[in-house]
């Protein structure tokens, strides 16, 4: 980003809602490519906000989850993590991709020529999120701005009305993936063999969202936050549950049940290594 580009790259279309359910079948999303047939992924996630609906891959969800996160670690408002889900919907479909136009690159197609850090660093989403909010903070009266003016005001692109497109789905995702909707988020796939330990994936929450809030009594949208974060990032990092507030969450169902006792503690377990 940083100057206007001319040439626009097409991205495949996520359906939701009743007709895609209706098609592909619960926790299924068909990813549309210009001149191909669709491609059906069982493995997706839909975060819901009262009637509105947002349904992504996984690992989209977890390029938004971070997001979030980054936000919310810098104690911005949740007005800031929409337009930026908003700016990444745009220019990426929030895929964290090592092209772009001229040297655009990652989920906001930052240039490294134009200030924005190399691109190492821009492929990295929690960096690139928090470029952007830098950006963000430094645009007089952002905060009333509208979400597409104040996407555009950082991310100067050709089509400066073009945010506002994704502005229900970026508000619907920010409401979940803050923490405002309890078990907002559902994420459903096979689960992989572990990898990961529960260090490595409380280290790299710590990174995203500040204090990890596992295992310490925290406020409900916190909690929230924290166990949606886990959620999004649990086929990569093979979480095989998530428990806060009386409610747990697998990745086989895919949804959040009752689960007594009703605790203000985020905990989760991982998945059995090759090796157990």
């Amino acid at each position: 980003m940083g100057q206007p580009r001319a040439r626009r790259r097409r991205w495949p279309i996520v359906l939701a809602g009743a007709a895609a359910v209706g098609v592909l079948g619960v926790g299924a999303a068909a990813y549309l490519w210009p001149g191909t047939t669709p491609v059906i992924s069982v493995a997706s996630c839909t975060a819901t906000a009262g009637s509105a609906e947002a349904v992504l891959g996984t690992a989209e969800t977890a390029n938004a989850a971070t997001i979030a996160a980054v936000g919310k670690r810098a104690g911005l408002p949740d007005h800031a993590v929409t337009v930026a889900l908003a700016a990444a919907l745009q220019e990426s479909k929030l895929r964290n991709l090592d092209y772009g136009d001229l040297d655009s690159v990652g989920l906001f197609q930052q240039r490294p020529s134009q200030g924005w850090g190399t691109p190492e660093q821009l492929r990295d989403p929690s960096y690139a999120a928090a470029a952007f909010y830098n950006r963000l903070a430094e645009v007089p009266g952002w905060e009333t701005m509208s979400v597409t003016d104040a996407a555009q005001a950082v991310q100067h692109s050709a089509g400066p009305t073009a945010y506002a497109r994704w502005e229900p789905r970026a508000r619907t995702l920010s409401r979940v993936l803050t923490g405002q909707v309890p078990a907002g988020l559902r994420c459903r796939y096979d689960l992989p063999p572990g990898g990961a330990t529960l260090g490595t994936v409380t280290s790299g929450l710590t990174r995203e969202a500040g204090s990890a809030g596992v295992g310490t009594t925290v406020p409900s949208a916190r909690g929230w936050l924290v166990a949606s974060w886990l959620v999004a990032h649990g086929e990569a990092q093979g979480v095989a549950s998530v428990s806060f507030d009386g409610m747990t969450w697998t990745p086989g169902s895919g949804r959040w049940r009752q689960q007594p006792p009703k605790r203000s503690e985020v905990a989760f377990q991982m998945a059995p290594s090759r090796s157990s």
